[in-house]
């Protein structure tokens, strides 16, 4: 997916824990986890704007886009 969520760098680099963060957002651990290892398919603005709280950042430190090479999708092709 060309859009990903950057939320495992910005843990690290406010030092906070998962746990921790899902705690202050108000989402399950499960939820929060699927967002970091980049599983979801959709966020809601509320998320991203607690997200974006908590973690004192902009929309565009959390997301980014990553285009997806079109000569590795093609048939007999590696990357």
């Amino acid at each position: 997916m060309p859009i990903v969520l950057n939320l495992d760098l910005l843990l690290v680099k406010r030092k906070m824990k998962l746990t921790e963060l899902a705690a202050r957002v108000g989402l399950t651990l499960a939820n929060l986890s699927i967002l970091k290892q980049n599983k979801a398919r959709a966020i809601r603005f509320s998320t991203l704007e607690a997200l974006c709280r908590e973690l004192d950042c902009q929309p565009g430190d959390l997301l980014e886009y990553r285009p997806v090479d079109a000569r590795a999708d093609a048939p007999g092709e590696e990357p």
